[in-house]
């Protein structure tokens, strides 16, 4: 078995790197700004330790179950497949949709800079082509997507950490005095409603099978990649809210680091990060789609969902590209950015409370310590709760939604899941 694993340390930690740092950051940048001010990089590290919690859940769980079914295998082995498992599932599936929905927007915000007006309809133009193209690759070719994952990855690695060298000296420290943060509660929620951005981490765990000398590198490649975009979102804020006035952030909300770009390298650095967001939520979405399509194909051959799914043309699960697809060009067109970024955390914030309780109640078999794992359950359940009390006030269509998702799930593993995971089961 080890001989087939061809995934060194290096090769695992850019996969996490990738995952968070898909379209994410380019997407919530203004949301946090917009919140908690000149505690904007606060925001970012109380996201990261969350983030950094489940990582250790989910490092002693994919060293036990290394399989490509990552999240979807750590629920069913803690809860068994019954309707908390199933639900939870779908739930992550429809998560992945939120995802997409959210790199999509950003792709259409940043390319309408290019435009000398704008208007609803191209942005939904501009959304729409933002799925389609991926779309369309993934169909033609799943091995382009792989390939091009690893050059877009070092290529927007590159530039954002060019922003941080070039922007530091532009900085005025006196925007991140903690007179200008907002109070704690308001600078937590900011943290959880751009939790998002850290969401990808787990790809590692689908990654599991092909990763060399497991038992060490896997959670050396959770840890790292991590720590490392921690470092890299708390850098990059500091450098965003420190160099340029808040009043042109906010009117650049959408592509706010663009704006970031603007002070050490003017309109041309505003142009190139714009291009490396096109380029960044372009791949993610195209990633997205690719490991969304496998998941509902993993869940179809489970009787999760519609048997459909699990079929493969050439290898590729067309059905499960076209629903994915088909959803997230719903989603993406009719719920704006805030929205997405609020419902797409909080439904990763609610899928990790569950993987580290999972992880907690199966502390003996993954031989993890019932403190860390405990405190990561409490960590991500507390992050949850502040960002549904914060919504309610500020945004209750947001709460609606996303309470309209797990009831979705439940109902559809209530009727559809539940009777044909039975059939299923008895056939096999």
């Amino acid at each position: 078995m080890e001989n087939n694993r061809t995934v060194g340390l290096i090769g695992a930690i850019a996969i996490g790197i990738g995952g968070m740092v898909g379209g994410g950051i380019f997407a919530v940048l203004g949301e946090a700004v917009s919140l908690a001010h000149g505690a904007t990089m606060i925001a970012f590290l109380l996201a990261g330790i969350i983030a950094l919690l489940t990582a250790y859940s989910y490092a002693k769980l994919s060293v036990k179950y290394q399989n490509r079914g990552g999240t979807v295998v750590f629920i069913d082995a803690a809860f068994g497949q019954n309707l908390i498992s199933g639900s939870v599932n779908l739930m992550l599936w429809l998560s992945y949709i939120v995802t997409i929905s959210l790199y999509a927007t950003a792709f259409a915000s940043y390319a309408q800079t290019f435009f000398p007006s704008s208007t609803p309809s191209l942005k939904h133009i501009l959304i729409s082509i933002g799925i389609l193209l991926p779309a369309i690759i993934n169909l033609l070719s799943a091995a382009f997507v792989s390939k091009s994952e690893s050059i877009i990855v070092i290529i927007k690695i590159s530039l954002l950490i060019l922003i941080i060298i070039l922007g530091s000296s532009f900085i005025d420290y006196s925007r991140l005095s903690p007179t200008n943060w907002e109070n704690p509660f308001t600078i937590l929620a900011a943290g959880m409603i751009i939790f998002v951005a850290y969401e990808g981490f787990e790809l590692i765990a689908n990654s599991a099978e092909d990763i060399k000398n497991p038992l060490v590198n896997l959670p050396r490649a959770f840890y790292g990649s991590v720590i490392f975009v921690i470092i890299l979102y708390f850098l990059i804020s500091i450098v965003t809210v420190g160099s340029v006035p808040e009043s042109q952030l906010l009117s650049a909300k959408d592509y706010a680091l663009a704006e970031a770009a603007k002070p050490a390298l003017g309109q041309a650095g505003f142009i190139i990060i714009a291009i490396a967001a096109l380029l960044s939520t372009f791949s993610a979405i195209n990633a997205t789609i690719y490991g969304n399509a496998r998941l509902g194909y993993f869940l179809a051959k489970d009787g999760e969902l519609p048997q459909k799914l699990a079929k493969l043309k050439n290898g590729i699960p067309d059905d499960g590209v076209i629903a994915t697809v088909l959803f997230s060009l719903i989603v993406a067109n009719s719920i704006n950015l805030n929205e997405i970024s609020i419902i797409g955390s909080a439904s990763f914030l609610l899928i990790f409370s569950i993987v580290n309780f999972a992880a907690y109640k199966l502390s003996s078999q993954i031989a993890s310590s019932k403190l860390i794992t405990l405190l990561a359950t409490v960590a991500s359940l507390v992050a949850l709760s502040t960002l549904l009390i914060h919504t309610y006030t500020n945004n209750p269509r947001a709460i609606i939604i996303f309470i309209s998702f797990i009831a979705i799930s439940v109902l559809f593993e209530l009727s559809y899941g539940k009777i044909i995971r039975n059939k299923f089961l008895s056939d096999n």
